[in-house]
């Protein structure tokens, strides 16, 4: 019996397939993956041949040449790139941030009228402040795209204080992480707290303010996101660094797992799915079409923060193409 896709399959029509060629390199295919699924077809099966049979036969063998999904249940290649109309997204994304402006306007007056409650009676967690976050991030993310949540019987409760974790692919990522209805304070850098209203926004909400390019400001964020672990507050940091240039999930910095290993609280991976294609970093003026996913992972509890690191990136990386994560080469940073 004759093969085709050099042995990736046997076929009843030995003839036929053997005077086919083979197909082109894997990286023409991606290229051209979603417009030449009928013409790989037509190439290794003739129509005389297309019973419903060996057109699923040849498909699946085709698919798994491509690795794309197939009948039988194949994988999906990595490919961190937005799909449609950069004009479009554009437009999208100028709709996007109008929007989100004016709905961040009242809800800004709102976080001014209940600070002085706020800060007489809730002065670390904040509760109310991220309440209107949660608010305001949801109501500008829904019309513009959807936010699926796996393994949310994993969050801790809201009022038990844990670090959260998360790779960081998008300037949406944030939006999409207040969904998870957790109080948390996130790091962010000095300049955004300067930003008209949306910075504002933040300083009342008591986020933690970061100067890269300061090592003196680097410990000062840790020991302030240490000092709200031990009041009760959770923290959420992207152990990157940054968000990806390329789709790849970089090594973790030990900063986030140190802290949680001294304060003894538990680390709760996220995966997040998504945003970069449809905010890709480098064009936060687009907005493509698309949804995202955002798996919840059990919580890492605390131990050796070496430990909490690696445990906690295998969990996040357990949901994300092989191609799309890079080694962690060291856990001494």
């Amino acid at each position: 019996m004759s093969q085709c896709f050099n042995g990736a399959v046997s076929l009843p029509q030995p003839k036929c397939l053997q005077q086919r060629p083979l197909l082109p390199s894997k990286t023409t295919l991606y290229v051209q993956r979603k417009s030449n699924t009928s013409a790989l077809l037509r190439r290794c099966c003739p129509a005389k041949l297309r019973s419903s049979q060996t057109l699923s036969t040849v498909c699946s063998a085709a698919a798994a040449e491509l690795s794309l999904p197939n009948p039988d249940g194949g994988s999906i290649p990595f490919n961190p790139y937005p799909e449609g109309s950069a004009f479009l997204a554009k437009i999208k994304g100028l709709l996007f941030y109008t929007f989100t402006l004016i709905l961040s306007i009242p809800l800004f007056v709102s976080m001014l009228v209940m600070t002085p409650f706020v800060l007489l009676f809730d002065k670390y967690r904040r509760t109310a402040q991220h309440f209107v976050n949660n608010i305001w991030a949801k109501a500008s993310t829904s019309p513009f795209y959807g936010v699926k949540i796996e393994g949310i019987e994993n969050l801790p409760p809201a009022n038990q204080p844990a670090v959260y974790v998360s790779n960081h692919q998008s300037f949406l990522d944030i939006f999409t992480l207040f969904h998870l209805n957790r109080p948390f304070k996130f790091v962010s850098k000095t300049s955004n707290f300067l930003i008209p209203i949306i910075g504002w926004s933040m300083f009342l909400t008591g986020h933690v303010k970061l100067n890269r390019m300061d090592k003196r400001s680097q410990l000062n964020c840790l020991k302030e996101c240490g000092r709200l672990l031990g009041l009760g507050c959770s923290v959420l940091f992207f152990p990157e660094g940054t968000r990806t240039k390329d789709g790849k999930m970089a090594a973790f910095k030990k900063g986030a797992f140190s802290i949680a290993a001294k304060a003894k609280v538990p680390v709760v991976p996220v995966t997040l799915v998504g945003t970069g294609k449809l905010m890709p970093n480098g064009h936060e003026n687009m907005v493509y079409n698309g949804s995202v996913r955002m798996i919840v992972h059990p919580a890492v509890q605390p131990t050796k923060a070496d430990e909490m690191l690696l445990q906690t990136r295998n969990a996040i990386a357990s949901r994300l193409p092989d191609e799309a994560v890079l080694p962690q080469l060291s856990t001494k940073e």
